[in-house]
């Protein structure tokens, strides 16, 4: 079937050119440490180096030279958008920003430092690949140090980077390199990150952040932007079990287009595993079987997808589906239940407390729920659980227990960080109050006796 006009979303994959022949990955990182440790002048650095800014966006950085920086460029202004960040020097919001090169494509999350952001630290980290934490040479490793490495951990960011930064200040010290790496490396092994690279720099300087430093010849490794356009991504998304949550049902309806005219299909972002027409897939919560009759992106039907491409599929059966439903594979099934164990970063200044209602968005349903039960509060600094606290304040980690007024079909987060997450959503005022990590459900979907009738 062709389709002259195709209103599908297109796979964050894949480039909009029609004229690459190759996907480009897309790879997303954070950087994170304490103050002052260089975190914003490293992505202005890595942005201005590698030529991925604009001439105006230059210019605006030469004027506002005498404002903030004593008449020399501040490159951190690249990313400290807020005018309270600038004049105290500090990160206070996530900052996004974007640049590719012939290899990859590039999503930066700037992160605060500051102990009361650690709301905002967890928010930009969620979707990483890559974390960058960044060490004073100075300094060494302090309490920031292993809290973002912890809350690292927690999230299951796949690859760390240890960017020892200032070492000009220490003059280019082989032996304090070591040192701060032989620190870091006796309290890794307590956390579960399984790829750390550590490299030495001066982001001020621009030395090894996107060309290999003189001053460093007994480092051998990449500079960063090096290490980020070879780091081995593919093996990070999970593409066991196959996972379509449903944004919407693409209903065109164009009685001029025959082949829109009856056109039903649902759409949304894989968030695990592959799928592929001819494949017997399972629709919640609805629970009956259908199969697989055509896989629709933006360039057209395609034979088979996998995460994270956002597609459309169309199944054999008329099915009721709708934005909230999930249609999965049959080959590893999801968890299914209204009793919830997950892990929390609490975001609003009134703390949870046990009892009270919320709305519970997992992908794209959203659900009501209540806390029945706040288990413990993590210290973040020595990863020991604090037991039955009375409740959990702005930037406690924790781990609760939730009731939802309908079942949840959901992964453990270690298992797939997509559809094992979610946020709760303070009613009334629709302010975002904590992301939360899933763990395994206790018990899995039953698709026995569900098959399609026809």
């Amino acid at each position: 079937m062709s389709v002259s006009t195709d209103p599908l979303p297109i796979s964050e994959t894949r480039p909009t050119s029609a004229d690459v022949h190759a996907p480009v990955d897309l790879l997303r990182f954070n950087t994170c440490g304490s103050v002052d440790d260089g975190k914003s002048t490293l992505i202005g650095r890595l942005l201005y180096d590698s030529k991925s800014l604009m001439e105006d966006q230059i210019e605006a950085l030469e004027r506002s030279a005498d404002i903030t920086g004593g008449g020399q460029i501040n490159l951190a202004n690249l990313t400290d958008g807020l005018r309270a960040e600038r004049e105290q020097g500090i990160t206070i919001d996530v900052a996004y920003r974007y640049f590719a090169t012939p290899r990859r494509k590039f999503i930066i999350a700037d992160t605060p430092g500051h102990v009361q952001y650690t709301r905002n630290m967890v928010t930009g980290a969620s979707t990483a690949n890559v974390s960058i934490v960044l060490v004073d040479a100075r300094a060494g490793v302090i309490e920031q140090s292993r809290r973002h490495t912890a809350i690292a951990s927690l999230l299951r960011i796949p690859h760390l980077v240890v960017a020892i930064n200032k070492m000009d200040l220490v003059g280019w010290s082989e032996a304090r390199f070591n040192e701060i790496r032989a620190e870091f490396e006796s309290f890794l092994p307590r956390l579960d990150i399984k790829d750390v690279k550590f490299i030495p720099m001066s982001a001020l300087n621009g030395d090894n952040v996107v060309t290999a430093s003189p001053h460093t010849p007994w480092y051998p490794g990449p500079p960063l932007l090096g290490h980020l356009e070879t780091v081995h991504i593919a093996s990070d998304w999970n593409l066991n079990g196959f996972r379509l949550p449903v944004q919407w049902v693409n209903r065109p309806n164009n009685p001029r287009n025959e082949a829109l005219h009856d056109f039903r299909g649902f759409s949304g972002q894989i968030a695990g595993g592959i799928v592929r027409v001819g494949q017997k897939v399972l629709a919640l919560p609805a629970g009956i079987t259908s199969t697989v009759k055509q896989i629709w992106t933006l360039d057209g039907p395609i034979e088979q997808a996998c995460c994270p491409q956002s597609v459309t599929v169309v199944l054999e059966h008329d099915i009721d589906i709708s934005r909230g439903s999930m249609i999965v594979g049959l080959d590893e099934l999801p968890g299914a239940g209204t009793e919830i164990h997950a892990k929390v970063c609490w975001m609003h200044p009134r703390p949870l407390q046990r009892g009270k209602k919320y709305l519970l968005k997992h992908g794209s349903a959203t659900v009501q729920a209540v806390v029945t039960e706040i288990e413990h509060r993590l210290n973040i600094t020595n990863l020991e659980p604090e037991a039955t606290p009375s409740e959990l304040s702005l930037n406690d980690l924790g781990e609760i227990r939730i009731r939802t007024a309908r079942p949840l079909f959901y992964d453990g987060y270690a298992a797939n960080r997509l559809t094992g997450s979610f946020i709760l959503i303070e009613q009334g005022t629709n302010a975002t109050v904590a992301a939360g990590m899933l763990h395994p459900a206790l018990e899995l979907v039953k698709p026995e006796g569900t098959d399609y009738a026809i």
